[in-house]
């Protein structure tokens, strides 16, 4: 396919009035393929927010500024006779399942990252993750969705945002997996937007090759915007869906459909059902986690590197901390909140700035790998859209119970700690049940366990199975 030098020309003419000319630099070097390429690449940057994005982000280091008067966040508590603030569990439950039994809930994971730093060569959500069967992570979300496709009756549809370097990877693998015994007509496939990846002293956007721009995911934030471009929004709305359960690809213990979190964001007085969250208490003041606060009178996520120790370090008169509701990236969002977040732009989220090192080809067709950052990369952060809700709560979860999230090769946030994780929480059930599980001197269970989500989302799904009255040490079993 070539093009009429008159579309380059006018191509070359936009470029130039925005100082970015030089992505054409090598064009009559280019073989036709490549030259289509790169036209197509062209042709998905809006030149015309080039000079806005480049002064205020790139040439500028924009500050965070603590909003006056900060508070945390309120929260429903776990204990609900707790004197925070009580709730009825079973009332927002029933709620959450009358909109499951409607047909009103989908499903959404973010998924466009590799597995690369956990030594894996794939995309992440293909991760063995099971803590005895190995099954992927999206197998373990897809039992979670059939799950509930059992209990309540309708189909939960499935959206799945993933790169443009994971997309055909990601859907080959669930035609590979025959969609774990889920419909495929209700999975949808789309890949997040990307960003010019610019140069740090002249603002002009990298070249990766000579026929392409260098870009870089635009972040979970993008996912809005990804939603709309796709035709997802539009695929809801034809099915009358109202409302998304948002997840990262990297937490299998994460509760896909979670009934009470459902009920208490479409039904809570406080709540506007356009965007809620849920929270863990922090660990420690210096935990690497977002915080919810309050600010401006609206709810809004602090990251950590953002709110100042004096405050990050403030204890109540019980010892706990004062600012203690770290968020695991764990939302449910309105469809109609997603339409306003698109269609106005006063709604419009923040970009972040990174400076990152970006291997680009110069001005004589050389690559240049730099030894020191070079690049200014900007993406958006999904929970940036908090403040732009009318009202928006936050629900209390526990560590052991949803959080288990695979990260790192090694260590803290490993498959290793999420096989423990995974194991803790299924011992815990199983003993509630009656049935004794093995455990070492430090309190740990001795044993490997694991329970998938189409058999059991809590303790009380495990009555009347036929489960063994006694784990051995050392044994692994998974039901």
């Amino acid at each position: 396919m070539t093009h009429p030098p008159r579309s380059i020309e006018a191509i070359r003419a936009r470029l130039a009035s925005v100082g970015q000319e030089h992505l054409l630099r090598f064009w009559d070097q280019l073989t036709p393929d490549r030259q289509s390429n790169l036209v197509s690449e062209l042709e998905r940057i809006d030149t015309s927010g080039l000079p806005r994005l480049i002064e205020r982000y790139v040439h500028a280091k924009p500050e965070f500024a603590l909003p006056e008067r900060l508070s945390p966040a309120p929260y429903y508590p776990l204990d609900v006779n707790s004197t925070r603030k009580p709730w009825d569990r079973q009332q927002f439950r029933s709620l959450g399942e009358q909109a499951l039994r409607r047909g009103k809930v989908a499903c959404f994971t973010v998924a466009g990252g590799q597995g690369t730093r956990l030594g894996f060569n794939g995309p992440k959500g293909c991760f063995p993750a099971g803590a005895v069967t190995g099954k992927s992570l999206f197998a373990i979300f897809a039992e979670g969705i059939a799950g509930a496709e059992r209990r309540y009756g309708q189909p939960v549809p499935w959206y799945i945002m993933t790169s443009p370097l994971n997309h055909d990877d990601t859907v080959e693998y669930f035609q590979r997996s025959y969609h774990f015994g889920l419909d495929p007509a209700n999975i949808m496939f789309f890949p997040q937007g990307v960003m010019p990846s610019f140069d740090m002293t002249t603002g002009r956007i990298l070249l990766a090759e000579p026929w392409q721009p260098a870009t870089n995911p635009d972040g979970h934030g993008g996912s809005f915007k990804a939603l709309w471009v796709s035709g997802a929004v539009a695929d809801m709305k034809r099915r009358g869906i109202e409302h998304l359960s948002y997840f990262q690809v990297d937490n299998p213990m994460v509760r896909v459909i979670d009934p009470v979190f459902i009920g208490l964001h479409v039904g809570a007085a406080d709540s506007s059902a356009e965007m809620s969250s849920k929270m863990l208490p922090k660990a420690s003041p210096a935990e690497k986690v977002g915080v919810f606060c309050v600010g401006n009178g609206r709810t809004m996520i602090i990251e950590y590197s953002d709110l100042p120790s004096t405050l990050a370090e403030q204890r109540l008169d019980d010892g706990s901390l004062r600012f203690n509701a770290g968020s695991p990236a764990i939302h449910m969002v309105g469809v109609s909140f997603i339409e306003k977040l698109n269609s106005d732009p006063a709604f419009e989220l923040p970009f972040h700035r990174a400076e990152k090192k970006v291997s680009f080809i110069d001005d004589s067709g050389d690559r240049v790998n730099p030894e020191k950052p070079n690049a200014v990369k900007l993406e958006r952060f999904v929970f940036d859209a908090l403040p732009f809700c009318k009202a928006s709560i936050v629900m209390e979860t526990s560590r052991d119970d949803e959080f288990a999230p695979i990260k790192n090769a090694s260590g803290d946030d490993s498959a290793q700690s999420s096989a423990r994780l995974q194991t803790r929480r299924a011992a815990a059930w199983f003993e509630q049940v009656g049935v004794r599980v093995p455990r070492r001197s430090d309190g740990e269970p001795d044993c490997t366990l694991e329970i998938s989500p189409l058999t059991a989302w809590g303790p009380e799904d495990l009555r009347g199975l036929d489960l063994p009255s006694v784990i051995e040490p050392g044994a692994k079993l998974a039901i």
